[in-house]
C-alpha cells in the first residue's frame, strides 16, 4: 500500500502501526503540503458493520475534542470502499516503547506522564466520551507532552451506541474488572486503566502477567491490586495508595471521576517535594517470611506491602500510631511504654458500627493490615455526621505527649481526644491538623487517661475513606 493515493489526497509514504482493527500510514498531504497520519480500517473488516460503525464514531467523536493532550483528528473518509481517518502527525514515541527502552521511569516523570495523560482523558470525558482502551500503546510522547490517541472503541458515556452485551473490548494487560466480564465501561474504568498504566511506569511490568489473555482477564477480575512500592522502596506510600485506589475491583471504591484521580496525582506530585528523613521506604517480605492472611474484602481492595521505618537507629512499623509517653509522677501514669489495643470504633453520630471487625487489625503489628472508615459519599461523611474514630488502651492510665499517625491514605484531618472509658465522653487534647504519611500530634499535658481516640473529621479528598494501619506506643 506504500506509494497508493487515497482520496487523490494523502499519498502513504510509511506503515507506522498495525493492529486488530486498522493500519495506521505516514502520508503526504498533497493539497496543503504537510505530513498527516492516516489510519485505514482493514479491508476485512469493512464487512462488519459493526466494525465500520466503531471506526466512523471514533472520527466524529473525536474530532469534537480540541485538547493538548488528545491527538487531532483532521479529516475521515472513504476511498476505494475503505475507511480512513487523518489525524495530525506526531514525531514521537509511545510509552510502551519507552518502559521497554529505558525501563522503570523516575517517580516525579512517571506522575507528570499520568498527570498528562489523565488531563486528555478526563477532557473526554468532560466532553462525554469513554476511551476504552486506555494503555501504554496509545499513549504517545511528543518533545516531552503526552498525548492520548485511538479511540477507536471509545463510547458515549450517555445515549446510543453499538450493542456490546458481553462482549469484551480494551486491552487485557490494562482492561477493567468491569470490562473484562462484558459489563458496560464508564470513566471510571478510563481510571482503572490509567492505573494500570502508571503502574507499569513505575515498574517496568504490567500489573497482572499471565500466560493468555484469558487468565490476565481473571486476575484483573479476582487478584488485589497489586503494590507498586512493594517492587520498588522509592515510591512513596501515597502514590502507591492513589495506584490501589484506582485499580479497586468495584468503579464505586475508585477516584469518582478522571479529574480527582488527577488531582490526587497533583497532590503526589507537590508531595515528593516535602519528603523528611522520616519519610518511610517500602520492602518487600522476605521470602521465608510466612504470608499473613488478610481479611477477604481487604484482600479485594488493596495490594498488601511491607513498610521499613527508619526512626532512632531502629527499625519500626511504618504504618503506626505511636505514642509517646511523657514520664513523671502524675496520676497513676504508665511506668513504661504502653501496649496499645484497638478496643472500639467510635461512631456516636451514626449507627455505632465502623468496620467493627476490622479493629483489630489496627494492633496486630501487621502493618500491611488495617482498621477503616466506612467508604462515603464525599469526604464530608456526606454531611450524615461529624466525624468518627478509632479507641485505643493503654491497659492503664497514661499520660502521653504525642501522637504520630502514619497511614496510607494521606489527606484527611484528624484530631486526638482522651478518656476514661472507651465509650467516652472524650476531651480533646491535641489540635486539628491534617495528617500526611507521618504526623506528629502535640498533647495537652496533664491528667492521665487510658483510653485515646483518634477522631476523624473530614476524610481523604477523593479517597472517602480513611486508613489506620497500626497503633503502637513508646
Amino acid at each position: 500500500m506504500v506509494g497508493e493515493l487515497i482520496a487523490e489526497r494523502y499519498e502513504l509514504e510509511q506503515l507506522i502501526g498495525s493492529g486488530g482493527m486498522s493500519s495506521v500510514f505516514r502520508a503526504r498531504d498533497r493539497f496543503l503540503d504537510r505530513t498527516v497520519a492516516l489510519k485505514i480500517l482493514h479491508e476485512h473488516r469493512t464487512a462488519d458493520p459493526d466494525a465500520v460503525e466503531r471506526f466512523r464514531r471514533e472520527a466524529r467523536a473525536v474530532a469534537q475534542l480540541s485538547h493538548p493532550n488528545i491527538v487531532t483528528v483532521i479529516d475521515r473518509g472513504e476511498s476505494g470502499g475503505r475507511e480512513f481517518i487523518v489525524f495530525e502527525h506526531v514525531e514521537g514515541e509511545d510509552l510502551k516503547r519507552l518502559v521497554e527502552r529505558v525501563g522503570p521511569l523516575p517517580v516525579r516523570r512517571a506522575l507528570e506522564i499520568a498527570i498528562e495523560a489523565g488531563r486528555g482523558l478526563a477532557f473526554a470525558h468532560e466532553h462525554g466520551l469513554v476511551h476504552r482502551d486506555v494503555k501504554p500503546q496509545n499513549l504517545l510522547l511528543v518533545d516531552g507532552r503526552v498525548k492520548v490517541t485511538d479511540f477507536g472503541i471509545a463510547r458515549a458515556v450517555e445515549g446510543e451506541g453499538i450493542t456490546l452485551t458481553g462482549t469484551v473490548l480494551g486491552t487485557s494487560d490494562y482492561i477493567s474488572p468491569e470490562q473484562a466480564s462484558g459489563e458496560p465501561a464508564d470513566p471510571r474504568s478510563d481510571v482503572y486503566s490509567l492505573g494500570a498504566v502508571f503502574y507499569e511506569l513505575l515498574t517496568g511490568e504490567v500489573p497482572f502477567p499471565a500466560e493468555s489473555a484469558v487468565a490476565v482477564a481473571l486476575r484483573h477480575l479476582n487478584d488485589p491490586p497489586p503494590s507498586a512500592a512493594e517492587r520498588r522502596p522509592d515510591v512513596p506510600l501515597r502514590v502507591d495508595a492513589a495506584i490501589r485506589l484506582a485499580m479497586a475491583k468495584d468503579p464505586g471504591e475508585r477516584f469518582p471521576t478522571m479529574g480527582a484521580f488527577v488531582a490526587e496525582l497533583r497532590a503526589c506530585l507537590a508531595h515528593l517535594g516535602s519528603e523528611d528523613a522520616e519519610a518511610t521506604a517500602i520492602m518487600r517480605p522476605p521470602a521465608s517470611a510466612p504470608a499473613r492472611p488478610a481479611p477477604a474484602r481487604a484482600r479485594r481492595r488493596r495490594g498488601r506491602l511491607l513498610v521499613l521505618l527508619a526512626a532512632a537507629g531502629a527499625l519500626t512499623a511504618a504504618v503506626a500510631v505511636v505514642l509517646l509517653e511523657r514520664g513523671g509522677n502524675g496520676p497513676g501514669p504508665a511506668a513504661g511504654p504502653a501496649r496499645l489495643t484497638a478496643v472500639a470504633a467510635y461512631d456516636p453520630d451514626g449507627d455505632g458500627r465502623e468496620h467493627d471487625e476490622a479493629v483489630a487489625e489496627a494492633t496486630d503489628g501487621d502493618p500491611t493490615s488495617y482498621w477503616r472508615t466506612e467508604r462515603y459519599r464525599d469526604d464530608r461523611f456526606g454531611n450524615l455526621k461529624p466525624g468518627v474514630g478509632l479507641v485505643v488502651d493503654a491497659g492503664r492510665p497514661a499520660v502521653l505527649g504525642q501522637l504520630v499517625v502514619t497511614t496510607d491514605t494521606p489527606g484527611f484531618t484528624a484530631e486526638v481526644r482522651a478518656g476514661a472509658s472507651p465509650a467516652g465522653p472524650f476531651r480533646t487534647v491535641s489540635e486539628q491538623q491534617a495528617v500526611d504519611e507521618r504526623t506528629t500530634f502535640a498533647l495537652d499535658g496533664g491528667e492521665a487517661r487510658r483510653y485515646y481516640l483518634l477522631w476523624i473529621t473530614r476524610l481523604p479528598p477523593g479517597g472517602r475513606q480513611a486508613h489506620v494501619n497500626e497503633v503502637t506506643a513508646r
